[in-house]
């Protein structure tokens, strides 16, 4: 069973300041770190360090060489990532003295994917393979109808929520995986995970739900079939990549056929593990850290 990880490769550029930058304001920054981000790319490590067999599709522009060297360093295949002349997406990032942060994204490469380079892409993969998918690209309601057409079990993080994902046929998503907000928007009700679930259950019955509830776990939810799953408690200093190492390792689980109670076990160890590290890629566990943690 393959894993096709079709989503954001992005250059995240993080500027230590005083303060926020006024309009009409020069402000010297103390410190810029480069990182590797975007949700696509963080899952595909995830799905990688926990032990899958996962390719990483998506397009980069000509800066775009630290994010395959990191994909690769993971063991993510990137032959099918493709090149634009396009600048590779990424943030600007503000951190003050305080910790507060304010984002600029710009989506680059990443929308410049088109029904033909997805087109191209899912014709390397057979029926039962696994599509993860965020929104963080271009051309994705195509993709999910692609993808759900040629029998490939679809999964959707839908984050971040936009009018994207109107124009998308989620009846043929296979497996959600979303927070109390993302399930709310979805649903089109409340932020209550009863309701939330109930909801989702009714427009999408044939459908399996994760939905992540903080320090109250997570919950499962397909047809009449339900699981629960706790946290593990540590003291976190990072939580920035801990959603999509659950993701990951979830995925992976279910792609290999363990059992639900296991993998949500399983992702909730990994994510506990990334919480207590600093950074998006660093801190996401491989499967011999997950398994002989003591937590």
């Amino acid at each position: 069973m393959r894993i096709l990880d079709f989503g954001s490769l992005n250059i995240d550029y993080v500027y230590q300041v005083d303060h926020m930058v006024r309009p009409g304001e020069t402000l010297a920054a103390g410190r810029r770190d480069v990182f590797p981000g975007g949700k696509g790319l963080n899952q595909a490590v995830a799905c990688a360090r926990a032990g899958a067999d996962v390719w990483q599709a998506g397009m980069v522009g000509p800066e775009g060489d630290l994010l395959l060297d990191v994909c690769r360093d993971a063991g993510v295949n990137t032959d099918l990532v493709a090149r634009t002349d396009v600048s590779t997406g990424h943030t600007v990032i503000q951190v003050d003295r305080g910790g507060q942060n304010c984002i600029l994204l710009y989506g680059g490469a990443n929308r410049q994917i088109d029904e033909a380079y997805a087109d191209d892409v899912l014709s390397h993969f057979s029926p039962g393979d696994y599509v993860v998918l965020q929104n963080e690209i271009s051309c994705l309601p195509h993709i999910v109808d692609e993808a759900a057409r040629r029998g490939l079990e679809v999964i959707l993080n839908p984050s971040p929520y936009n009018d994207a994902l109107d124009a998308m046929d989620m009846s043929k998503v296979s497996l959600f995986l979303l927070n109390e907000v993302e399930g709310a928007q979805v649903s089109g009700g409340s932020t209550d995970p009863d309701e939330i679930l109930a909801r989702l259950g009714e427009k999408y019955p044939d459908s399996a739900v994760v939905l992540t509830l903080g320090a109250a776990g997570s919950r499962y939810q397909k047809g009449s079939e339900r699981h629960e799953q706790g946290i593990y408690h540590v003291d976190a200093v990072d939580t920035t990549a801990a959603g999509d190492t659950f993701t990951g390792y979830f995925v992976w689980a279910m792609s290999v056929g363990k059992p639900v109670a296991e993998a949500l076990d399983l992702a909730a160890r990994a994510s506990a593990i990334a919480v207590t590290r600093a950074g998006a890629v660093p801190s996401i566990p491989t499967m011999d850290e997950v398994l002989s943690a003591k937590l």
